[in-house]
């Protein structure tokens, strides 16, 4: 459950997220609280003791502070743990000399907040400690009481995990008064990549839901006459559904007409619907089309997204400008470094997407300087069952990348996976743009024979693919804000 609507605004600034529902998406953290869960029983806090000296009962690497007179805090285990998030910090432990201000103020905001609701809770936020380099980090915080009754230490823990981004390619200018970019929630996280690159802030906006389900959504920035981006994900989340995000998404876009906004240009990292672009059976739906005649209606000028999954048909739905993004780029960057002089061939799993494979095909090749092969697996689908046996191209002792527009259930890449692996392939790597990673994916993705999974961060991982080791995140923030700068640009012409 989100927590923003309850506490006060200083806290909020702090943090993207915060959570009292304790699902960490680091296993240490989810040990760590079940550990003090159990010692709670039915005091206010378990005591601090076991925390400060783990043991096999419970799990090490959590900080331990102690509340002291004057609103002070001071570190008295887990040092070592606390590096990550504060830095050096002499003088006793005290709070106050740590080297990184910044964590300081979140753990501390954390923990006077607890003071008053004596319940844990994780904060989320990101920070971008260097040039081209983000840190996505969770703080995990509970309380502790020597007593039984009072409040008077806390443990915490830290999860940081840092994501590398390619150098920067090109610089915005923004004419006066500059654009306005608002993310959605559930977007928070690209969106505040992306405000990075753009050099913009994410300027804030009210969202609220209704007891009967309905929501509101709207900007507490004046658009009256601005240029405006909107950033928002449409794949479903723990919290919304498809519909949901995309209902939401165009009530926003809709809203900022509705009070001004010059121009508005709509980021859809992952844009669903688009699987259904043509009638293969009786009476099919065009879902692509309707999703295209929706996003006019609301007033979208440009929308932006990345690997449709059928392009000709996404050029002939949108009458409104429309931009396809792809990261072939990035991902030969990342498999040329892998290769060495191994053979190569990239597979696409079915006819359908034999051009998409080509234009990565061309770009690794140009990437490697040598001979790319290209291969290619039969596929048909009918009533959810996918069926088809035929495979042309070499794979025998080659390093074989399977590329996809997206992985959902993951069986159309295990398919070609298999074929591969029977066929002598000597590294198999599955790779695709879209992790939408439905609940049966988990299962077909951990076949031994695959060697690595590629994704882009389009969407954010789910459990339990945040700890599968197999799994890179490519980055690909920094292609949405040189199309959504070269737009603005066009349109100000």
């Amino acid at each position: 459950m989100t927590m923003f609507a309850k506490v006060d605004k200083r806290l909020t600034r702090l943090f993207r997220r915060l959570d009292s529902a304790l699902t960490s998406t680091d296993e240490h953290v989810n040990l760590l609280h079940q550990a003090w869960l159990d010692r709670r029983g039915q005091k206010i806090a378990p005591d601090p003791e076991p925390f400060l000296s783990p043991s096999s009962e419970a799990p090490g690497g959590g900080l331990v502070l102690r509340a002291e007179p004057d609103n002070r805090y001071r570190l008295v285990s887990g040092l070592a743990a606390a590096k990550d998030l504060l830095g050096s910090c002499p003088g006793e432990g005290h709070l106050e000399k740590a080297a990184d201000k910044r964590g300081a103020v979140r753990l501390r905001s954390l923990m006077r907040f607890i003071e008053q609701t004596g319940e844990p809770i994780i904060g989320c936020f990101t920070t971008r400690p260097a040039p081209n380099t983000f840190i996505d980090a969770e703080l995990y915080v509970a309380p502790l009481s020597s007593d039984g009754r009072t409040i008077d230490a806390f443990l915490a823990a830290a999860n940081m995990r840092q994501v590398v981004t390619q150098a920067r390619r090109f610089v915005p200018h923004w004419r006066r008064p500059h654009p306005l970019l608002f993310a959605l929630e559930g977007s928070r996280v690209f969106g505040e990549r992306l405000a990075a690159e753009l050099e913009l802030p994410i300027s804030p906006l009210e969202e609220r839901s209704f007891e009967d389900g309905e929501k509101k959504c709207r900007p507490l920035a004046d658009v009256c006459g601005r240029d405006v981006f909107v950033v928002s994900g449409l794949e479903r989340d723990a919290s919304e559904s498809v519909h949901d995000r995309l209902l939401k998404l165009l009530f926003f876009i809709a809203t900022l007409k509705t009070n001004g906004a010059a121009r508005v240009t709509a980021i859809a990292p992952y844009l669903p619907y688009m699987r259904k672009d043509r009638q293969t059976k009786a009476q099919d739906p065009l879902s692509a089309a309707y999703v295209a005649r929706f996003f006019e209606t609301a007033g979208t000028d440009c929308l932006i997204t990345m690997e449709t999954h059928n392009l000709a048909a996404f050029q002939n739905a949108f009458r409104c400008r429309a931009i396809n993004l792809v990261a072939y780029e990035a991902f030969a960057s990342h498999f040329a470094e892998r290769i060495l002089n191994q053979g190569v061939t990239v597979v696409s799993p079915d006819l359908g997407g034999a051009k998409r494979a080509e234009m990565f095909r061309e770009r690794l090749e140009t990437r490697l300087r040598r001979p790319v092969g290209l291969a290619f697996m039969e596929k048909q689908r009918s009533q959810g069952i996918v069926s088809g046996d035929l495979f042309a191209g070499d794979v025998d002792d080659r390093f074989v990348i399977i590329l996809d527009d997206l992985i959902s259930s993951g069986t159309t890449m295990l398919r070609a996976a298999k074929a591969c692996a029977e066929r002598g392939a000597r590294e198999i790597h599955l790779c695709a743009t879209h992790a939408v990673f439905s609940k049966p994916a988990a299962a077909d993705l951990s076949a031994a024979f695959i060697d690595g999974i590629v994704v882009s961060d389009t969407i954010a991982l789910a459990e339990p693919y945040r700890s599968d080791r197999r799994i890179a995140v490519i980055p690909v923030a920094h292609f949405f804000a040189e199309a959504a700068s070269r737009a603005y640009e066009a349109g100000a012409e």
